[in-house]
C-alpha cells in the first residue's frame, strides 16, 4: 500500500496550489514535508505555466508547526535542523520569482505561523488562528518569525505575541495587518482560487521585479531603493508586457498579459 504524498499539487488557470497533506497531525511538519515543499516551490518557479503559487493545508489546519515526534532523539542540533529544512524553505518562498499566497485555513502555530507570514499575500479563513507558540516550550521564534512579525505589527506587539504565545484570530489578524483578506470557511478554497486567478492575469515579469524591489527595500536606504528602482524599471520597460500595457491603454481595452512565453 502506498502512503499519501506529504504535498498535494493542483494546477489551474496559471495557479499552482501546494497543499500540506498531513491532516491527521494538523499538517505538523516533518523533514519529508519541508524538503518536498521546497522542491515543489522550485519546480513551480521553473515552470513557465505557473504564474502564482498558493500554499495551504489539507483538513482543519494550515500547519501546527514542527512535528516534535519527528525530531525527538535525533542526533542533530537545532541549528543544523533549521539550516537543513526551514531556512531553505523560507528563502525559497521569499526568492521565488512569482507571487506566493499563503492561504491559512485553520491553525498556524510555531513554524507554521512563520510559514503563514512568509507569503507575498496572506488570505485567511474565518477559522484561521495564528500562534507564536515557541515560548510555551521555552524556544525562540524561528523560520523567519522574528523578521516578519515586527515588520507587520511593530517590535512591542510582536514581542508580546511571542512572549505570551497569544492567539490571533482572523478578525484580529486582519486588524493587525497579518492578512489582506478573510473569507468564510465554506467558500475559502473558491475565494482563494478566484483571487489567485486575478493575480495570475497581471503582468508576471513586472510583478517579479516588484517583488525583488520590495524585498531589497526592506533592508536598504532610500538612495539604494531609488537606484534599484531605476535599474528594474528599465528591465520592465524593455519587456513585451510594457508594450502591451501601453498599447491596450491607447486602444482603450484591457491588457492581455498572459501569452506563451
Amino acid at each position: 500500500m502506498t502512503s499519501e504524498p506529504v504535498i498535494l499539487v493542483e494546477h489551474r488557470a496559471g495557479v499552482r496550489t501546494l497543499i500540506l497533506n498531513r491532516p491527521d497531525r494538523l499538517n505538523a511538519a516533518n523533514d519529508a514535508l519541508l524538503l518536498t515543499l521546497t522542491a515543489e516551490l522550485e519546480a513551480a518557479d521553473a515552470d513557465p505555466s505557473v504564474r502564482v503559487v498558493v500554499l495551504t493545508g489539507a483538513g482543519r489546519g494550515f500547519c501546527a508547526g514542527q512535528d516534535l515526534g519527528d525530531v525527538s532523539g535525533r542526533d542533530m542540533t537545532f541549528t543544523e535542523h533549521l539550516h537543513r529544512t526551514y531556512n531553505p524553505l523560507i528563502r525559497t518562498i521569499r526568492g521565488l520569482g512569482k507571487p506566493v499566497i499563503t492561504a491559512v485555513n485553520g491553525v498556524a502555530a510555531g513554524a507554521g505561523a512563520s510559514l503563514a507570514l512568509s507569503g507575498d499575500l496572506r488570505l485567511w479563513a474565518e477559522s484561521a488562528l495564528l500562534i507564536e507558540v515557541f515560548s510555551n516550550i521555552a524556544l525562540v521564534p524561528d523560520s523567519g518569525s522574528t523578521w516578519f512579525l515586527p515588520r507587520l505589527v511593530g517590535y512591542h506587539r510582536a514581542f508580546e505575541l511571542m512572549a505570551l504565545a497569544e492567539r490571533v484570530n482572523a478578525e484580529e489578524g486582519l486588524r493587525l495587518g497579518l492578512c489582506e483578506h478573510v473569507y468564510p470557511d465554506a467558500t475559502f478554497r473558491e475565494e482563494v482560487q478566484a483571487y489567485a486567478e486575478r493575480l495570475a492575469a497581471r503582468p508576471a515579469h513586472a510583478l517579479k521585479l516588484t517583488k525583488q524591489a520590495l524585498n531589497a527595500a526592506l533592508t536598504s536606504t532610500l538612495d539604494e531603493a531609488l537606484d534599484r528602482e531605476a535599474e528594474l524599471q528599465q528591465l520592465a520597460g524593455d519587456h513585451w508586457e510594457h508594450e502591451e500595457g501601453v498599447t491596450a491603454f491607447r486602444q482603450k481595452r484591457p491588457p492581455q498579459f498572459v501569452r506563451g512565453e
